[in-house]
């Protein structure tokens, strides 16, 4: 029986994951497609003694393998830029599909990638760049796809949502819960790209494109890191009835307009992503039909990710397999033609938002705090005095806490109400800004 034959560019963790489930559960995805799935020939970067490679080609070049003539879908699971586009690139000018885990390289060169596949007649499949096990690429491009999704909020870096519990359940600082991230092997020795929320941009930037049909476009999406984060404001939230998550959304309001961002937001404790905790992931959707919609499961690691690359490498061989079908599969399957997104701007952004002052301690500063929010337009809905967080200086002023939450306001005119208070000698800055996001079920 004729199947299907794939190479496998890496086999590191998530390699390794797809590796082992294939040879694992061979006779069962036989059984699901009607031929068998096959691994040809593979490229790797040092030797695997641990695994038997001895039925398969290796290639110690990821050109080569992409340029194969004995397979019929490439698995780029290499990583990084570079290397990884021009083998992608070389994979589909040899008329091989694609299917990738690599968020990075999708959302910031995602369109050119695609429209070379489309003039090739290939695909580029990528269920496994975003959420790791959860299928949620799959939902919106299948299941939900009779739906206007109004908007896609998710916690989707697991090494960002571990430090953030971590500390509102230890009371640790920022450091030291990523210390700990970093020994149990959540958080990569150089984490910049969990903490400064750049990983989760890449994904939200692929589900937004997915969920409303416009280009991929990293450079829209607003970030903000997590490091600025303290046990204080995780306290003050839980009194206050939040959580802190550093969490991804993608919106679009009633004029179509649409607002991405990834940054750490305040969200009701009674909200479903409340409550996802650890490294764990979730992604809620919301669309007209089906209402909000929850998916949760592990978003990285080895057969996770892997299991998501496999569903995507038995999708396009059941396409192709049966050279009777006609009907193309688009991966961004919304809408072949994506229209280019109108952003929201800091005119249209309407926030509330959690602001924490340290002040000096004197007569006058709560009626000068709020007169400067007034003066912009910023409404007060509660404000609450906090025990003083500095050590004391018998020389010098003491200070206290204290903590504003605002009504919906548009963006600019916070900043500028911020601005102006920072610059004042009653307000020690920096001043703490979190958005609420109240909307999120």
């Amino acid at each position: 029986m004729k199947g299907v034959r794939i190479g496998i560019a890496g086999l590191g963790t998530v390699g390794t994951g797809v590796w082992n489930i294939l040879h694992r559960n061979t006779d069962l995805i036989q059984a699901r497609l009607g031929f068998p799935v096959e691994i040809t020939a593979v490229a790797l970067r040092r030797p695997r003694p641990d695994l038997d490679l001895s039925k398969v080609k290796v290639h110690s070049d990821v050109m080569q393998l992409a340029c194969d003539e004995n397979i019929d879908i490439f698995v780029e699971l290499i990583g990084g830029y570079k290397d990884a586009a021009a083998a992608i690139r070389a994979a589909i000018a040899a008329g091989k599909h694609v299917v990738t885990a690599n968020k990075a390289l999708l959302a910031e060169q995602g369109e050119s990638l695609l429209k070379e596949a489309d003039e090739k007649g290939c695909l580029i499949a990528f269920e496994a760049a975003v959420a790791g096990g959860i299928p949620v690429i799959k939902a919106l491009r299948e299941g939900l796809c009779a739906n206007s999704v109004s908007s896609v909020a998710g916690i989707i870096n697991g090494t960002a949502n571990y430090i953030l519990s971590a500390m509102s359940e230890s009371q640790q600082s920022f450091e030291v819960a990523l210390l700990d991230a970093q020994k149990l092997g959540y958080a990569e020795a150089d984490p910049t790209f969990d903490i400064q929320s750049i990983d989760a941009a890449h994904k939200i930037t692929i589900l937004a494109a997915l969920a409303f049909g416009i280009p991929l476009n990293f450079n829209a999406v607003k970030t903000q890191g997590i490091t600025h984060i303290t046990p204080l404001d995780l306290v003050n939230a839980e009194h206050l009835g939040y959580r802190i998550k550093q969490l991804a959304l993608a919106r679009r309001d009633a004029n179509g307009k649409v607002d991405i961002r990834v940054h750490p937001a305040m969200i009701p404790k009674t909200a479903m992503l409340a409550s996802v905790h650890g490294a764990m992931n979730a992604v809620m959707i919301i669309g007209d039909a089906v209402g909000p919609t929850l998916f949760y499961g592990a978003g990285a690691g080895s057969e996770p990710t892997g299991s998501a690359v496999i569903a995507d490498i038995m999708e396009i061989a059941r396409h192709t397999h049966h050279e009777s079908s006609n009907a193309a599969v688009h991966p961004l399957a919304f809408s072949v033609e994506r229209i280019p997104a109108q952003y929201l701007t800091a005119d249209d952004r309407q926030q509330s938002a959690y602001l924490r002052f340290t002040v000096a301690d004197s007569t006058g500063v709560l009626a000068f705090i709020a007169q400067q929010l007034s003066q912009q337009g910023v409404g007060i809905e509660r404000l609450v005095q906090t025990p003083i967080e500095m050590e004391e200086n018998s020389n010098g002023p003491q200070f206290m806490s204290i903590v504003v939450i605002t009504h919906p306001a548009p963006e600019k005119a916070l900043h500028a109400a911020l601005t102006a208070l920072e610059l004042s000698s009653a307000v020690k800055a920096p001043i703490q800004v979190i958005p609420i996001e109240a909307r999120v079920c």
